[in-house]
């Protein structure tokens, strides 16, 4: 059973999703406003958050960074009525994981949930050997990356990520391929969290100085450039 905050003003969406949600077994808290959702952050832990960004009280999108700073390891799913989809990138690099635009299916986000909380449940044994390439080290089982010995602190997403990429350095992986590893094998919808993803990543690696590059590859996806130690 998962424990689950939803947070959604509107009174019938958020009784719909309290019902439904409680209805798959999992644990179901639900706030109207985002300073009882702070609050409850504060006080408790969660697996995954629903987050309406249209509320009355608070920005969304500022709610959504301050929720990722006091829950570094839930996931976030926003809800939004927002067709602009530069208001979805903004969100995502806020913190978010992923997002719904309303109005949505309840097929469509109990199976989102589900794809989530698969992922999020995923052990990697402890055994697994490190992953060297030039002055970048990614540990799988430790869950640590490192670029010349200096670790970089990366979003649940974002090392899931470049640890797929790193185990097949220099090869070109499709979309469809990084969304099935990174997210779940029965993932529809938008990909739009990929790219938000990747150029987190991007960022990131840039900043300590790593020489290996998340090159885009037309029609295909993505591949890590770089050489593999000896």
């Amino acid at each position: 059973m998962a424990a689950l905050l939803v947070v959604e003003d509107d009174e019938r969406i958020g009784s719909l999703l309290e019902s439904a949600l409680r209805a798959n077994g999992h644990d179901v808290t639900w706030q109207r406003t985002g300073g009882s959702a702070l609050a409850t952050a504060r006080s408790s832990t969660y697996d995954l958050i629903l987050l309406d960004l249209g509320l009355p009280d608070v920005d969304g999108v500022e709610l959504c960074r301050d929720l990722r700073a006091i829950a570094p390891g839930a996931v976030i799913v926003m809800l939004t009525a927002r067709l602009d989809e530069m208001d979805v990138v903004v969100g995502l690099e806020a913190g978010a994981d992923d997002y719904l635009t309303k109005p949505f299916g309840l097929t469509e986000l109990l199976a989102r949930i589900r794809a989530h909380l698969r992922r999020r449940s995923v052990t990697v044994p402890d055994a697994a050997d490190p992953v060297v390439a030039g002055d970048l080290v990614v540990d799988v089982g430790a869950r640590r990356c490192a670029v010349a010995g200096q670790e970089v602190t990366l979003r649940a997403k974002e090392f899931d990520l470049l640890a797929r990429l790193v185990t097949s350095l220099g090869v070109a992986l499709r979309r469809e391929t990084l969304m099935a590893d990174v997210w779940d094998e029965n993932w529809y919808g938008s990909t739009k969290t990929l790219d938000v993803t990747i150029g987190r990543l991007r960022q990131k690696l840039e900043s300590v100085g790593v020489q290996e590059k998340v090159v885009a590859v037309r029609g295909v996806g993505f591949r890590l450039e770089g050489s593999p130690s000896d």
